[in-house]
């Protein structure tokens, strides 16, 4: 549970940031399974928008509460575009209190790059850091071209990094053991098919396909989840994804993670070399029918400036999804306990 003891009902801020809070706490619990100590994992993964950009101005106080509240829905929560400076990370760290640990990436270098961060947020009361974590890096593809002598030879060619580097981590919860690899796909070409990302996406989903089949991974299961700037599962580049293996959760099917709910952006998708994940449920969170709503526009005017240059949002619409985001959180309820399994395995071998 998030710490509220900063909030003064006494300043009208804060007021309004304790009533939002009480009627987003009942919306997560009527729509969001309750989390549970060993029988499920809630995970989700949220692209929180320009967390915290310094070119769009710093979130409110309260924009931090409602999204801690949100995150502390779930156990774990794979979490994109964290700006390099981690002062927001930290005071949302802050406020999930000292049972919430983090791992972050590097930040991506370069105009791609974006200056942006990967992290994972976690509750170390029921999940645990395995130990594993590294950025995927793309291996060179090797050619045989053969000589005009009949010989062959061994050609290296390099191939280019995908812009945001995905970070790879190793978790525990109850009796599961995974790898997640959470990535941010490039943007920029506003077509569906646009080939840079369909090939960023073949990268990671090759080198993932051939890391799950490693016999010496550190885990047989592996979760990809992030944002694939994907416009619809029927597109090639999600193609691409099962092509590879990738399977993506019922939960998920007819899902769309944008604010507008036009697109499917984000995605959660299972790869395991045996023993399925058992997936109980999943969805999409969407905040904006319980904080910044329509009709508080007059009531934020004041604060929608760019602190950056003095310039004003586009709209109120655009200026609320800097506060919260222009992505709503994905989540999945896996079944973590198989004491029953075991036991029942253990008696036949008796």
């Amino acid at each position: 549970m998030p710490f509220y003891k900063r909030l003064n009902p006494k300043r009208l801020a804060d007021k309004r940031t304790l009533e939002r809070l009480i009627i987003l706490r009942k919306k997560l619990r009527d729509q969001i399974p309750a989390r549970t100590q060993s029988r499920t994992l809630l995970l989700g993964s949220w692209n929180i928008r320009d967390f915290d950009k310094p070119g769009y101005g710093a979130r409110l106080d309260e924009s931090f509460y409602y999204i801690a509240e949100i995150i502390a829905a779930f156990d774990l929560v794979a979490i994109q575009e964290i700006y390099r400076d981690l002062t927001a990370l930290n005071k949302l760290m802050e406020i999930l209190g000292g049972n919430w640990k983090y791992i972050f990436s590097d930040a991506s270098e370069g105009r791609q790059g974006n200056d942006e961060r990967i992290a994972y947020v976690y509750d170390s009361s029921k999940v645990r850091f395995g130990g594993l974590a590294g950025e995927l890096v793309i291996p060179p593809i090797e050619k045989r071209v053969k000589q005009e002598d009949g010989s062959t030879r061994v050609v290296v060619e390099p191939v280019g990094q995908v812009w945001r580097t995905p970070l790879i981590c190793g978790f525990q919860a109850g009796w599961a053991r995974f790898m997640l690899c959470n990535v941010h796909v490039q943007w920029g070409d506003s077509s569906a098919e646009a080939p840079g990302r369909k090939k960023e996406i073949e990268h990671i989903a090759e080198f993932l396909k051939k890391r799950t089949e490693d016999p010496t991974a550190w885990a047989r299961k592996l979760i990809l989840l992030g944002d694939f700037n994907i416009f619809n599962r029927k597109d090639s580049t999600y193609e691409v994804l099962e092509k590879a293996g990738f399977r993506c959760p019922d939960a998920f099917k007819e899902v769309y993670s944008n604010v507008a709910r036009t697109k499917q952006y984000d995605q959660m998708l299972l790869r395991e070399r045996k023993d399925r994940f058992e997936v109980l449920s999943g969805g999409t969170f969407d905040f904006f029918d319980t904080v910044f709503l329509d009709e508080d526009e007059d009531t934020y005017k004041p604060y929608m400036v760019k602190k950056s240059d003095g310039s004003l949002y586009r709209s109120y619409s655009q200026w609320r999804t800097f506060q919260m985001s222009d992505h709503l959180p994905l989540w999945l309820e896996l079944q973590i306990d198989y004491a029953d399994e075991y036991l029942e395995s253990k008696l036949k071998k008796g």
